[in-house]
């Protein structure tokens, strides 16, 4: 059985919303999974996307033999951890400056065969 994994770091999304995106492939065949990241109007979907076919292509190199089936491809595992936060000053009523947090965070997605 094999398995392979594909991160990507500091992407310009909250994890919350990456959370709601990766939630719909876990566990899913890989195939399937990369049709619903294609047709969802969220800009996290498509990070998401790009790395679930990095971690594809990760598992066909793996693979020696030359004769992984695409169909026998899942989705092991995926998470989202918090990446860096840039801090932002905003300009505010009578003189005062509000905070703004732009987070990032981290996906994981592990792959593996049946």
């Amino acid at each position: 059985m094999l398995e392979s994994r594909a991160k990507r770091r500091n992407i310009r999304s909250s994890p919350r919303k990456m959370r709601l995106v990766i939630d719909l492939i876990r566990g899913k065949n890989a195939n399937e999974a990369l049709n619903i990241l294609r047709f969802m109007p969220n800009r996290a979907s498509l990070a998401a996307e790009q790395t679930l076919r990095s971690a594809v292509a990760n598992l066909m190199n793996k693979d020696d033999r030359g004769s992984l089936d695409e169909d026998a491809i899942f989705v092991k595992a995926v998470f989202v951890d918090q990446g860096t936060t840039m801090k932002r000053m905003l300009p505010a009523p009578q003189g005062r400056a509000y905070r703004m947090r732009k987070r990032s965070n981290h996906l994981t997605i592990v792959v593996g065969t049946k």
